[in-house]
């Protein structure tokens, strides 16, 4: 499907490893070779000039692929430095068969010795995918050498250190410039603390055969841009600002104006045909100067809250709704509704303090809601994102957004999407309440609950790219508005 790819956990990367070492001849080492040369060619096409290659072998299939790699660079008459731990001799018969054909071709090892040699670059072929827990003190003085040195850095597969699954970092990891992927894109490296250490990433299918991956599932879907036309298709001629759907925005507590603000702009930029919002008195006047085409009304108790709910198809509540008795009370009253409801900031944070079930929700929380709605820690959510998405979709029956680099879209019995856009820019306050309305807005014109806080995502963090166009630092919320028109209409 056009804008998306699958991404594959460890264990069907290594299902797909044995599948194609069958489909080679039931010889791994062809596979190996395929790796290492495939490792050679790209180093080739983006470091071409490198004279003095370094490779940082690990003892096993890795390091098998870093002697492979090994073995064309010093063919190809480039000065190559194979260097490993003195327990990292080569620990399986096919990395052994590697090393051995390297040295027989008069490549040279060396044991480390707390010092890289210098080169113009430095491949890592510590582990791969055979690493999920934090480093030995070894292999982070191995890491800490590779890292310090001032060359470019090629991981091979997977940066060491890096779970390929959960995309956490538990100890030291290598950080690279570039990370070349083979046969599968891993999961782990699209979200989270992965998107530190893996520089540029790219994939390599080795040549194998399309059917090898049939029936092997993928973890999870990564967005790209392409993925909103599927969604987001022009409008009949013949159309009517009913069709475009209501979406009601609740928040703004005294001193909080903002938040709602910036939610009802977001969701009339996304296409919305009609949007209201229910705030405080305080601030209708300066919502009515900012956006005239909002319905913006005074909500001092539930019972103003009642006819706007009756008139709306979404709910937009959270943002800057406050934590008081008239945020609560409010919360309370929308989830009664039984409308459509797009959930962020302070109605997580209530979500959290009253667990339930929501049909037909949308919540989207940064990892410390995430936290709160799980009751655990910030650090747990961003150790396994992909479980704590999972986590809050089953606890709440609800479609989660969790917000972040990489962010990643969970639904009850929904494979995962991984938005593969974004910028450190982004985290600014305000981001989120953007977001809600954009996800509110594409909910009201017809998307299912799932699709629409997918595309809503993979909208807001292209219009953020699209405005880091300036400059990352500074970038502020309202920025991301000509660009998410813009790219509402693909």
């Amino acid at each position: 499907m056009s804008g998306t790819l699958p991404l594959h956990s460890t264990l069907a990367a290594r299902a797909l490893d044995e599948r194609a070492t069958h489909a080679l001849g039931d010889d791994p080492y062809v596979l190996m070779q395929r790796a290492g040369q495939a490792a050679w060619q790209h180093l080739l096409l983006h470091w071409p000039e490198a004279q003095r290659i370094v490779v940082v072998c690990g003892p096993g299939s890795n390091g098998g692929d870093g002697y492979v790699l090994a073995w064309h660079a010093h063919r190809a008459g480039r000065r190559v430095e194979v260097v490993h731990l003195p327990a990292h001799v080569p620990g399986n018969a096919v990395a052994q068969r590697a090393c051995t054909d390297y040295v027989a071709a008069g490549g040279h090892v060396t044991l480390f010795d707390g010092a890289l040699p210098k080169g113009d670059i430095v491949i890592d072929a510590l582990f791969g995918i055979g690493l999920s827990r934090a480093p030995d003190a070894d292999v982070q003085a191995v890491i800490d050498a590779v890292n310090t040195q001032v060359a470019p850095v090629f991981a091979l597969d997977v940066p060491s250190g890096v779970d390929a699954d959960r995309g956490s970092v538990p100890g030291t990891a290598v950080v690279a410039t570039r990370t070349l992927q083979f046969i599968v894109r891993h999961a782990g490296l699209h979200t989270g603390d992965a998107l530190e250490y893996t520089g540029v990433l790219a994939l390599d299918d080795l040549g194998l055969p399309a059917d090898t991956h049939d029936g092997v599932q993928a973890q999870a879907s990564l967005l790209q841009q392409d993925a909103l036309a599927r969604w987001l298709l022009p409008r009949r001629r013949n159309t009517h600002k009913g069709e475009s759907g209501h979406v009601l925005c609740i928040g703004g507590d005294e001193g909080s104006g903002g938040a709602i603000a910036l939610c009802t702009e977001a969701a009339l930029r996304t296409g919305a045909g009609l949007v209201s919002v229910a705030t405080r008195a305080g601030h209708v006047a300066a919502l009515l100067s900012r956006r005239p085409e909002a319905m913006v009304r005074a909500a001092e108790s539930t019972s103003d809250l009642v006819p706007m709910l009756a008139r709306s198809h979404v709910v937009a509540i959270g943002p800057g709704l406050g934590l008081h008795d008239w945020g609560r009370a409010l919360f309370q009253h929308a989830v009664r509704s039984e409308k459509p409801l797009v959930l962020d900031a302070d109605a997580l944070n209530l979500l959290a303090d009253t667990p339930q079930s929501l049909e037909d929700a949308i919540l989207t929380p940064h990892p410390g809601e995430a936290a709160r709605l799980l009751g655990c820690t910030t650090a747990d959510v961003q150790r396994d994102r992909f479980g704590a998405a999972a986590a809050i979709a089953q606890r709440h029956a609800s479609v989660v957004v969790l917000k972040g680099a990489g962010t990643i879209v969970a639904a009850p019995d929904q494979m995962p999407r991984v938005i593969d856009a974004g910028n450190p820019g982004m985290a600014v306050g305000g981001m989120g309440d953007v977001l809600t309305g954009v996800i509110a807005a594409l909910r009201a014109q017809g998307l299912s609950a799932f699709d629409a806080a997918s595309a809503g995502a993979l909208l807001h963090a292209l219009a953020g790219d699209a405005a880091a166009w300036d400059g990352e630092r500074g970038l502020l919320p309202g920025d991301l508005f000509p660009h998410i028109r813009r790219l509402a209409n693909p």
